[in-house]
């Protein structure tokens, strides 16, 4: 049953690819169980989540695969850009992670939230990115499970971003990492921890604490996400 309900949905994604908007929003509604907001916008994209949840004005651009996710919500406002491959691991009874019945295979994006261009995603567990926080530039990897070498089995993390945080380009965060509310990571870094002090950068391979960042920083005030 699964399986016909995942081939439906890839169906009416293809089928109304290149439709008008609002017949392709209807379509998605009705076979996708898609629920879009008002002024929300889908690309040229495949978007096979179980369930999608647009708030107004969100935007999905074009060239994504969004798939084997239980969940996609993008807050009011929120973006995600061109060419990402974001991808998940359904709960089952059996196989990898079926100990694991706290897995919520899931991308959250809270208000005015971007994932911009060329980012992977593993959701095989939750990831979560705060309301204003941008995932820049293009490279990053997000990664939600591995292997555990001590008892050769296939585990899987949350990887939490908090608000107003800044994501340089080509970072790694690994499963079970976290970054606090208003803090940046330097591009090219590895965050393979959880930190709780906000207004700091942190960098490096593993992430460490750099330097305090000043709080009136405009980008900590911003009330819209788009930064130009």
């Amino acid at each position: 049953m699964r399986s016909c309900v995942a081939i439906a949905r890839l169906l009416a994604q293809l089928f109304s690819m290149f439709l008008p908007w609002p017949i392709r929003r209807t379509i998605l509604a009705r076979v996708a169980n898609c629920h879009v907001g008002k002024g929300a916008w889908i690309g040229y994209s495949l978007v096979l989540a179980e369930e999608t949840c647009m708030g107004d004005g969100s935007r999905i651009g074009h060239l994504n695969v969004i798939k084997g996710v239980s969940r996609l919500a993008l807050g009011e406002g929120s973006i995600i850009g061109n060419w990402n491959w974001v991808s998940g691991y359904p709960k089952m009874k059996t196989g990898p992670f079926s100990s694991e019945s706290e897995r919520r295979p899931e991308l959250i994006l809270g208000r005015h939230a971007a994932l911009t261009n060329s980012h992977r995603v593993d959701c095989t567990n939750s990831v979560t990115i705060g309301e204003f926080t941008t995932v820049a530039g293009w490279g990053t990897q997000i990664l939600t499970h591995s292997i555990d070498i001590t008892t050769s089995r296939q585990v899987s993390a949350p990887v939490a971003i908090g608000r107003y945080c800044f994501i340089g380009t080509r970072s790694i965060l690994l499963k079970g990492s976290s970054l606090p509310d208003y803090s940046v990571l330097g591009a090219g870094a590895v965050l393979t921890t959880r930190f709780d002090e906000s207004y700091v950068l942190y960098a490096g391979s593993p992430a460490k604490r750099v330097r305090v960042i000043n709080e009136n920083s405009e980008y900590f005030c911003r009330s819209v996400g788009v930064v130009n």
